[in-house]
């Protein structure tokens, strides 16, 4: 091997080491079934880069016919591994199809190539093992255009995955010595550990403060990482009275979730701590940087829009919110870190929001409690969005005029 791509190469199995020591520790910190993928990740990772750089100490028919099994073995864990990342094998029904078309098409995989001549059976297996990638790619590329949080790094890691494995196949059926081809796949390699060591570390912090929230309930900060009801009071009181004399146009949006109550009674506190930290991680990620938002009681949230009263326009963002909101969600009921990936409750909240256009001349304790009121009220409207009709001087349903929308609530003025 030319000295330059066993640099190459020197980085590759580098980085895979730092992952495997990296995935020790998450072990030792009780996470782990985060360490087992990661660890798993970078041992058959390292193991299918061994096999087909041809240091196994075999050579000819029979290092084809390994370099075949291996081929299919790392395939199917791979795929396994990605697809439990990517939260497909939560559901049982679905895992079991998944689990039970990569092992079986493995398996065949396996049985046609002993009817082959042994190179035929590598370029065989291979081709399996580029395939097993795209399909992972197309699944990775469908969550992420639905909006999965992590859908478009699960799509770069994976093609990276699949740049190394035809530079690596390349590798074995020819022998090459190219620096090039060694450096692109090597480099690939250590991008795609890299894109998978984040993604389980972002589950791993998941993991770890979901842990933390589900320990201490709402009365911790980073249950939903807002304001707590008292300071919710402050903020409001601080956007009324104290950034300047003049009176200003201001939207006001309450949010409350009617089921959160009935899932305690139901499934116990665990279960509404993690309904409450879903909730609030969803809103946060779809509200925009300039609305300040904060607790409104434990079942509640409250959003403050500066300089707009138009109601149309704040019914876009509540129609956003609601979206996002009402996804189901499973829950898990257990307070043990090690079973917290172990959803057993399917959720989904019932919310009513209150959309009020009003301005800093009001008294902030009587703008509160309309939207509050009206919020309440939202739950029993099909559309949960609430507003007060000044004609007909009460809460009504709102109903958004799709012909004359407004710009969306991302361009507001900050």
């Amino acid at each position: 091997m030319d000295t330059l791509a066993a640099g190459f190469w020197g980085a590759f199995f580098c980085t895979a080491t730092m992952m495997l020591i990296i995935s020790l520790a998450a072990f030792v910190r009780s996470h782990r079934r985060v360490a087992l993928m990661a660890a798993l990740t970078s041992i058959a990772s390292a193991g299918f880069v061994v096999a087909y750089l041809g240091w196994l100490p075999i050579d000819g028919k029979l290092e084809a016919r390994v370099l075949a099994h291996v081929a299919v073995a790392t395939a199917v864990s791979l795929g396994l591994m990605l697809t439990s990342t990517m939260g497909m094998l939560r559901q049982r029904a679905v895992g079991y199809r998944v689990v039970g078309a990569l092992v079986g098409a493995g398996v065949a995989v396996v049985v046609a190539g002993w009817a082959l001549e042994a190179e035929e059976a590598l370029a065989l297996s291979s081709i399996t093992a580029f395939a097993v990638g795209a399909v992972m790619l197309v699944v990775a590329m469908r969550g992420a255009r639905r909006g999965d949080r992590a859908g478009w790094t699960f799509v770069a890691g994976i093609f990276f995955m699949l740049v190394a494995i035809a530079g690596l196949s390349w590798i074995a059926l020819t022998r090459t010595r190219a620096w090039p081809v060694h450096a692109i796949s090597a480099v690939a390699g250590c991008a795609y550990l890299s894109v998978v060591a984040s993604v389980l570390w972002a589950r791993y912090s998941y993991l770890l403060e979901l842990a933390e929230v589900m320990a201490h309930g709402p009365s911790y900060d980073p249950v939903t990482r807002m304001r707590s009801h008292s300071e919710t009071g402050q903020m409001v009181g601080e956007v009324f009275f104290r950034r300047s004399a003049e009176v200003r146009p201001i939207g006001v949006l309450a949010i409350c979730v009617a089921n959160l109550y009935a899932l305690e009674n139901l499934h116990g506190r665990a279960a509404f701590n993690h309904a409450l930290f879903v909730t609030a991680g969803r809103l946060r990620r779809c509200v925009p940087p300039n609305v300040e938002m904060g607790r409104l009681s434990e079942d509640g949230f409250l959003l403050v829009v500066p300089y707009t009263a138009d109601v149309q326009r704040l019914g876009l963002l509540a129609r956003t919110i609601r979206d996002r909101i009402m996804r189901p969600v499973t829950l898990s009921t257990s307070r043990d870190p090690a079973g917290l990936e172990a959803g057993d409750t399917s959720w989904v909240a019932e919310v009513g929001i209150g959309v009020l256009g009003t301005s800093t001349h009001v008294r902030p304790s009587q703008v509160v409690g309309t939207a509050r009121a009206m919020a309440r009220t939202a739950w029993s409207y099909a559309g949960r969005l609430a507003y007060f009709d000044k004609e007909a001087e009460q809460i009504a349903e709102l109903v958004l005029d799709e012909a004359a929308a407004p710009e969306p609530p991302q361009a507001m003025a900050a």
